[in-house]
């Protein structure tokens, strides 16, 4: 098929662009920046008037992601999360569409692990715009596939992320001596589900094929201190820790329950181990690595 990607400069987007050609995909990229995709057509534009001539569907991953940003700029969000995702469908006339969403629309539920079914109570606005978002796409006329990511991390191909507000990033650049000490609130027992870039970006081919529901994507839950062990043990340097007292408002567990996409797409997060996470991330931050190779 004709791919256009939304997003596709993007940490996560780059990977699924990756991941759609590997599968045999024509792809074009839709971005408002400067920024391009060695050998993909990339397209300057806007969500409400996207380059849609021969295209056959769309993944959608354009979005402000920083939950504490959302604090302080909810109008922006609302706008860019919200309201550009509603324009992009209205061009869209139909065509299959597959969205990116995340695990923060559910809040904290009460039970774990946590299935596409639980209450959607976000905590902050950007869950709260997505959650729009999300509304907006169970409206559309055409066939559309929501993908709940929970916490993608790692790299492929040399690039990892960049976003050392996020746990496995900020603890292997402690490793390789870009950060100081990495803050731990508590005894760093709060579990969260991460799951490898790849896997998402794989859940996205597989959807564009499979039926269309509401899919969970998570790979390992492990707690905070987990990942810091994995870390040192995949990078064989300490990880400086800077410990604060715990958050009361911080769920204890949050991971998710990943069957249906299992079942339906046929999705195997294999790739998913702490391990591999981190020495992915590793391979494209330490000292000496080509970034975005």
């Amino acid at each position: 098929m004709r791919v256009l990607v939304t997003g596709g400069t993007g940490y996560v987007g780059s990977a699924v662009v990756r991941a759609l050609l590997a599968d045999g995909h024509d792809v074009t990229v839709l971005t408002r920046g400067e920024a391009t995709v060695p050998d993909v057509t990339t397209v300057r534009g806007t969500l409400a008037a996207p380059p849609l001539d021969g295209i056959d569907a769309v993944c959608h991953l354009a979005a402000l992601t920083q939950a504490r940003e959302s604090l302080t700029d909810p109008d922006r969000y609302h706008r860019v999360n919200a309201l550009d995702t509603a324009a992009l469908l209205d061009a869209l006339r139909g065509r299959p569409v597959v969205f990116a969403s995340t695990s923060a629309v559910y809040g904290v539920p009460e039970r774990q692990p946590i299935t596409e079914d639980a209450p959607l109570a976000p905590l902050n606005p950007y869950g709260a715009t997505k959650m729009a978002a999300e509304q907006a796409v169970s409206r559309y006329v055409g066939p559309a596939t929501i993908l709940r990511i929970f916490n993608a991390a790692g790299a492929v191909a040399g690039r990892g992320d960049h976003d050392r507000t996020r746990l496995v990033p900020k603890a292997v650049a402690v490793a390789a001596g870009l950060e100081p000490a990495l803050r731990v609130n508590g005894d760093g027992s709060a579990v969260r589900d991460f799951v490898h870039v790849a896997d998402v970006a794989d859940a996205f081919v597989r959807a564009l094929r499979g039926p269309t529901g509401v899919y969970n994507l998570g790979g390992v839950a492990a707690a905070v201190a987990d990942v810091v062990a994995a870390t040192e043990r995949v990078t064989g340097r300490p990880v400086a820790l800077e410990h604060h007292p715990a958050n009361p408002g911080e769920a204890p567990s949050l991971y998710a329950d990943t069957s249906r996409a299992r079942a339906a797409l046929g999705w195997d997060p294999y790739r998913s181990t702490l391990d591999e996470i981190v020495a992915s991330q590793w391979d494209a931050v330490r000292p000496g690595a080509i970034a975005g190779r």
